[in-house]
């Protein structure tokens, strides 16, 4: 008798904290390819930096905080929180040190050779660049600058979230006694941390802030000798917990909540490497910081300024080309919106078409006279949204204006504030949500009187509505005015303002009431036409798969015949290559200059193709405590651009890395084939309007079989 199977036994799984460290190890990875110009190659290791930032201040802080209170259920992985954290701890210094070894070591050389310095020291400044420092101390340093003191009658000061400081041990010059004194002076974030100095024609030059603060220090302590000077970072607890069922006013609680940040339990210490042990152990004390969250630095701390190195004049060779985003061929540059969406539903591509036609979309509704009202998600914008400024200029105009503003989007929130009291007072109706979930769905709805009766236009996307990132994300979405998806985003926006819950929906999934069933009915009915002999495949792009039922659910149906091929930028939880579990799922995640973003589902569907978009990864957070939206592409043109995304990424082998059954993701052995870019090839194929092919052919589907199970 053959034993069944538990598709939920831990050793099936990997743990969600580990593998988004493998994802932060391959976007250095890009920092290491020497294929890619030099300064794009810094930007990646600066992206490095800010991603792990955000992991130790979300991630292991919510670590710590199970650990605290002492929370002993096991992850999915079979992990405790204890455990986790030391593994998380482990992976991360690995990560660390391949970072400064990527930077000192290969980096900064070849900066050099390409005439670009960033001094290690100032003791490495020449007499003239020497005077240059001192002076720009003096005029437009030491003014910012407030330096701190440590005795009986100055407690030890408040050091905020990610500010880098320095610290330093000082001596009273007119005392007898060997008393030392401590002090911190925190490095001003209001002046740019890269200081350009003199150098010789043709080269440039770069000290850091905190160089030229340390050279000059005595300055701060006239009456103290410094005995040694050095700097640090600490990394705070951010994880807002907030009891929206005990709060009367939510927009009031997290701005309490956000000036809470500043006081969360330092969960990371980092230190230059050569810190003095005894100011070392004064700042661990004054801290409260465990030994195993201190992190020696061999570098600058803070590689996070590197972002800045990218935009330097005079370097357009160490750059990519920037790339423009085209225009999406079915509008036409001026054309009335609302007419070109009744022509026929419309596939956007961001950024490889361009995202003004998403604008555009609320501009004229803003001013059209025929439309009646414009209802909206917001989750995060940009700093000067011309969305925002349409939405409230509607109002201004009339028009019934409706915005739902997420004020718990992660570091966002007081941005997020600022736009919401800002739509308030311009007239709109400004909305927060539902209780305890997060609205991260991303749709547009305007009401429009025409000659034949109302009529509804619906914008839906996977990203959002953020006119910046629109240029940096891969996302997709869709422009409809059939009936039905109008019907259900009414339904929407009625939901999510009053009590309104519809008993059936046309077209749209909603989480989290519907969202987890839809996707567990489509991955299951692949399962049963497998087992009926007939073709069975599901292709799913995302960011993320960490759900336990989910990944249950494709290792049954790959165990019963069904391929499987997913695409994962980030987080997976799911193990490839179990004998008789997932030897039929391939896992590739693709880095590439764009941030893959965009959520697409491909289910064969015994020969009828069904593939839908939209906000939601196969995450619990997702399918079970955010309002998400899931469309389905009705348009037989729609689905064969959908379907051309996913297989041009299943077909790369220049970004795209292969998860193996060793957990590791390694890149594609090119040698004798055609080199396929996925970002590249987009880009070719907006610039230059190609054809985009015709019919939906099920062998294109499919990818090679050895590359299965890999």
């Amino acid at each position: 008798m053959e034993t069944k199977i538990n598709y939920e036994a831990p050793e099936y799984y990997e743990n969600r904290e580990l593998s988004w460290l493998k994802f932060d190890s391959r976007v250095l990875s890009e920092a290491k390819d020497k294929s890619i110009p030099l300064l794009e190659r810094l930007k990646f290791i600066s992206i490095t930096s800010s991603n792990l930032d955000e992991f130790f201040m979300v991630r292991v802080a919510s670590l710590k905080d199970m650990v605290h209170a002492n929370y002993k259920k096991r992850d999915i992985a079979g992990m405790t929180a204890s455990e986790q954290l030391a593994a998380v701890n482990q992976a991360t210094r690995g990560l660390v040190e391949a970072q400064y070894n990527t930077y000192m070591r290969s980096l900064i050389p070849l900066l050099k050779k390409e005439g670009i310095c960033i001094l290690d020291a100032h003791e490495d400044l020449t007499e003239e660049q020497a005077q240059f420092a001192d002076r720009y101390f003096m005029e437009s340093v030491y003014p910012v600058l407030t330096p701190m003191a440590v005795d009986a009658s100055r407690p030890f000061p408040l050091i905020r979230n990610k500010t880098l400081n320095i610290a330093a041990l000082l001596a009273n010059k007119k005392s007898k006694n060997k008393e030392t004194v401590f002090a911190t002076v925190q490095v001003p974030s209001v002046l740019s941390r890269l200081v350009r100095i003199p150098s010789n024609k043709g080269n440039i030059t770069f000290i850091l802030l905190e160089q030229i603060i340390e050279r000059n220090i005595e300055h701060l302590f006239s009456n103290y000798k410094v005995l040694c000077a050095y700097p640090y970072r600490i990394m705070r607890n951010a994880d807002l917990t907030i009891d929206e069922d005990e709060t009367p006013d939510l927009l009031k609680e997290i701005q309490n909540k956000l000036k809470m940040r500043q006081w969360g339990e330092v969960i990371r210490l980092e230190v230059e490497e050569k810190m003095d042990k005894k100011l070392l152990r004064f700042l661990r004390t004054e801290l409260k910081v465990a030994e195993e969250d201190i992190f020696h630095i061999a570098g600058p701390i803070d590689l996070t300024f590197l972002m800045k190195m990218y935009g330097i004049d005079g370097c357009d060779e160490l750059r990519n080309t920037p790339y423009t985003p085209k225009a999406v061929p079915e509008i036409g540059q001026g054309e009335n919106i609302f007419e070109a969406i009744r022509k026929g539903d419309i596939f956007l591509h961001h950024p490889y078409e361009t995202f003004d036609p998403v604008v555009d979309f609320i501009r004229q509704a803003s001013v059209d006279p025929d439309v009646l009202a414009i209802k909206q998600t917001l989750y995060r914008v940009s700093g000067n949204s011309p969305i925002i400024s349409s939405l409230a200029q509607a109002a201004e105009n009339g028009k019934q204006v409706t915005v739902l503003v997420e004020l718990k989007a992660r570091f966002d929130e007081e941005h997020n504030i600022v736009w919401a009291k800002k739509l308030e007072q311009a007239g709109c109706h400004v909305i927060y949500g539902l209780v305890g979930l997060k609205t991260h769905s991303k749709i547009a709805l305007v009401v429009r009187r025409e000659e034949e009766g109302i009529r509804r236009y619906v914008h839906l996307g996977t990203g959002n509505y953020n006119d910046s990132t629109a240029k940096l994300y891969t996302d997709c979405g869709i422009f409809t005015c059939k009936e039905a998806i109008g019907e259900d985003a009414t339904a929407v926006f009625n939901m999510l303002s009053g009590y309104s819950e519809p008993r059936s929906w046309n077209e749209l999934v909603l989480a989290p009431y519907w969202l987890r069933d839809k996707f567990l009915g489509l991955i299951r009915r692949e399962m049963r036409y497998a087992k009926e002999g007939k073709e069975a495949h599901i292709i799913a792009k995302m960011n993320s798969l960490c759900d336990r039922e989910i990944i249950a659910a494709l290792y049954e149906a790959s165990a019963n015949g069904v391929k499987i091929d997913l695409i994962v930028r980030g987080i997976c939880c799911l193990k490839v290559g179990i004998p008789k579990v997932s030897e039929n799922i391939t896992v590739r995640s693709i880095v590439g200059n764009f941030l893959e973003h965009s959520r697409i589902f491909y289910f064969t569907n015994g020969g009828d193709p069904e593939i839908y978009m939209g906000s939601a990864d196969w995450m619990p957070r997702n399918l079970d405590r955010r309002v998400e939206i899931i469309f389905p592409l009705l348009d037989e043109t729609l689905k064969e651009k959908a379907l051309h995304i996913l297989e041009t990424e299943l077909a790369d082998n220049v970004k795209a890395r292969i998860l193996g059954a060793d957990g590791n993701y390694e890149k594609i052995d090119k040698r004798g084939k055609t080199l396929v870019n996925s970002q590249e090839l987009f880009c070719r194929e907006a610039e230059e309007a190609l054809p985009k092919p015709s019919g939906i052919s099920r062998e294109r589907c499919f990818i090679p079989e050895e590359q299965h199970g890999k």
